[in-house]
């Protein structure tokens, strides 16, 4: 038996939840967001950061979301109304259902996932995804003051940003390093401090090794072996789940994915419609990994019907681009995949981590 396994915004979905609800709540939060984005992908990425894994921006927002007024009810209200799926997912799904079992493992909050569940007809008992119950967490009068008048301190600074080589903080430009620095002591010295900084211990979003750790449990509960995987994914928070099936036989691949993406995949496939997932899926569902790299050498209609691809989703060739991912080409891909990502997704959430 051979599993598929996917992220959820990005693959299925246009949306990025957590960086609409902090424009929805907090003043200028956007540019808030993909602040914390940046300094998500810093600790996880260039400082590793002990207990810290990519798509942490989750917890990190969820004081200032609070201080301005998000309950849990709200975050499911408007995370129901603004779902965005991307053309195609709802198919797809079916479509890969019908040939192997089919999970989700997402970094996006559950009011989210299970809003997104319920229109695209999916089982929530097979979606994975970061846990809330933001009402549980008390905030006092001083500490809602303060976060917000963060907020104001922190859309005056500049964004984070570093080369390729940098290692650590000292490596940084001067402006960035004045930006962790601070983040540091609001996130790890100030917030210890605060009665709401019980969210930042008890919250644990699924990202990075969270994402691994739940593939795990999902080769645990299909008793299958990471070869027989193929994984979907387009950011940072699907690196680690991206080598692991990779390096495991599995097939990993990138969709319309970033630059982390794109170095943690074998495959790059770029499409406005997820059909070009039916077929890559159709092939692993009939073959595995090695069916899908043959058929990269010859792609096109006929060599994918001789393959037993089915007629139907042959149409899905159009307008989309795929191939596998080597030393050579991989800063190409990053390139083309980068530039299409931010076209299908916009500039502001295609430009994230």
């Amino acid at each position: 038996m051979r599993i598929f396994v996917t992220d959820c915004e990005g693959p299925i979905s246009k949306n990025d939840n957590a960086m609409e609800l902090a424009a929805h709540f907090i003043p200028q939060g956007d540019k808030f967001f993909s602040l914390l984005s940046k300094y998500d992908d810093y600790l996880a990425y260039v400082e590793k950061m002990p207990r810290y894994k990519a798509g942490d921006t989750l917890r990190l927002i969820l004081p200032f979301l609070k201080a301005f007024g998000a309950t849990d009810k709200k975050i499911e209200e408007y995370s129901k109304n603004h779902i965005l799926l991307m053309p195609g997912a709802h198919d797809t799904l079916t479509f890969i259902r019908g040939r192997m079992p089919a999970f989700i493992i997402s970094t996006s909050y559950e009011p989210y996932i299970r809003a997104l569940c319920e229109i695209i007809d999916f089982p929530l008992q097979a979606a994975y995804c970061t846990k809330l119950e933001l009402d549980r967490y008390i905030m006092p009068p001083k500490e809602e003051s303060y976060l917000r008048k963060v907020v104001e301190e922190t859309s005056r600074m500049p964004m984070i940003e570093w080369g390729e080589g940098v290692q650590g903080i000292d490596d940084l430009p001067p402006q960035g390093k004045e930006v962790i620095q601070r983040l540091n002591q609001l996130f790890w010295e100030e917030m210890a401090r605060m009665e709401i900084g019980r969210v930042l211990d008890e919250v644990d979003p699924i990202g990075g090794e969270g994402k691994v750790i739940a593939l795990k449990a999902i080769l645990k509960k299909t008793k299958v072996d990471v070869s027989s995987v193929m994984y979907v994914g387009d950011s940072i928070t699907d690196l680690q789940a991206l080598e692991l099936v990779k390096e495991g036989g599995g097939l990993a691949v990138s969709f319309n994915g970033n630059a982390y993406a794109i170095q943690g995949a074998q495959v790059a496939c770029l499409g406005e419609n997820t059909g070009i997932i039916s077929i890559l899926g159709s092939l692993f569902a009939l073959g595995g990994r090695d069916n899908v790299k043959a058929l990269l050498c010859q792609w096109g209609k006929d060599a994918l019907r001789r393959a037993g691809v089915e007629e139907g989703i042959l149409i899905y060739l159009a307008g989309a681009e795929v191939g596998e991912i080597n030393a050579e080409n991989q800063s190409l891909w990053i390139k083309k995949s980068q530039h299409f990502r931010r076209q299908v997704r916009g500039v502001k959430v295609g430009s994230l981590g």
